[in-house]
């Protein structure tokens, strides 16, 4: 039998899982975690898709009513879940020690897990949504099925936005002077070698020149957001890199100051944090740069995130303004494995010299 074995993100899974039949409900947050009492989704029930579990409540609420794949039904009582989910939180904090991204073993809770049908710890799949919940939505009286991407606190930052070799920005190098291009790529310092490449061109006289982005798709998936959604990244990325900020509220802000798309502002329209946030909205809810993005969320319900005290906040799309805005103030940049993404060094191709850059989004 296979032991569970993960980092705290990937306990935090089942952790959310346990508290939420708990709980009962879903309180919405805003932009700095805090909850907001007036903004409750009760729960009707919740959904795994890994053996088709199904947790819902019998009539007094009292207990869990599990049905596993096959027809097995059976209840437990929510106390229960509640002295499994505070001991499940308490071991993840924990976790292996002072690292927060190690993995580890909490086999006091493996009979537990394996008893309400959890065979794994997190849910892999194409899809963004870790878990399916039903909830009553007391403003229309419906209860939609709804997808929420599980992020944690409990362990290391959570990428909202992937990198990869479809991720590289391409910039030409105007009158690049080969003689430097050896100087340039043999910086190898571990932390912050991209920026330290970047200043020795700038330093040498030189500087980068925007060219384009090196997959068409994710080119198209960005302009699907924003006709200039290109252009905002590249200048976002440029100021990143030149350690001006990481953070993606303060990149945005630095970004309108410059105003480099023109736009009128004379009646202080917020142009870049608007596009910004759907850009981060999107990506949160199922724009990769891979795949053709039409538009149609995956994570049809939003984020879950368990704080660090163990409670769980939701984002969810029907209160939109709260979910751009936790993500607007919550991300940073981030620079993702060059070797692995190929990019940051200066090469020849055509007797034109370039250079790519690349990003990740942490939240």
């Amino acid at each position: 039998m296979t032991k569970f074995s993960g980092n705290r993100g990937e306990w935090s899974e089942p952790y959310v899982l346990l508290k939420l039949l708990v709980d009962g409900e879903l309180t919405l947050g805003d932009s700095k975690l805090n909850k907001i009492k007036d903004l409750i989704l009760p729960i009707v029930s919740i959904l795994r898709e890994e053996q088709s579990q199904k947790f819902s409540y019998s009539d007094n609420k009292q207990k869990v009513v599990i049905e596993l794949a096959g027809g097995n039904l059976f209840q437990i009582a929510v106390d229960e879940f509640k002295e499994k989910a505070e001991f499940l939180l308490a071991r993840i904090k924990i976790g292996s020690g002072e690292k927060k991204t190690g993995s580890f073993s909490i086999p006091e809770i493996e009979d537990f897990l394996r008893q309400i049908g959890c065979t794994k710890l997190s849910e892999k799949s194409q899809s963004k949504s870790d878990i399916y919940i039903v909830v009553h939505d007391v403003r229309t009286g419906l209860c939609p099925l709804l997808g929420f991407s599980i992020k944690s606190e409990l362990g290391s930052k959570a990428t909202l936005f992937n990198a990869s070799q479809a991720t590289n920005f391409t910039f030409e190098i105007p009158d690049w002077d080969n003689k430097f291009t050896e100087l340039v790529n043999s910086i190898d310092n571990k932390k912050g070698k991209v920026q330290k490449r970047i200043a020795k061109i700038r330093e040498l006289g030189f500087d980068l020149k925007f060219s384009h982005v090196d997959d068409s798709k994710f080119r198209n998936n960005l302009m699907l957001i924003d006709s200039q959604m290109p252009e905002i990244l590249v200048e976002m990325i440029n100021n990143y890199y030149s350690g001006k900020n990481a953070s993606v509220s303060e990149l945005t802000r630095i970004v309108c100051a410059i105003n480099p798309n023109k736009y009128d502002k004379q009646y202080e329209h917020q142009f870049y944090s608007y596009k910004i946030k759907r850009f981060l909205n999107d990506a949160a809810l199922g724009m990769t740069a891979t795949t053709v993005w039409q538009g149609r969320y995956d994570a049809t319900g939003g984020y879950l995130v368990v704080k660090k005290d163990g409670e769980i906040v939701c984002y969810h799309i029907y209160s939109k303004n709260e979910f751009e805005d936790y993500l607007f103030f919550n991300t940073k940049f981030d620079t993702p494995s060059t070797s692995r993404h190929d990019f940051a060094y200066i090469y020849e191709e055509g007797g034109k010299f370039f250079f790519k850059l690349n990003f990740q989004i942490k939240i």
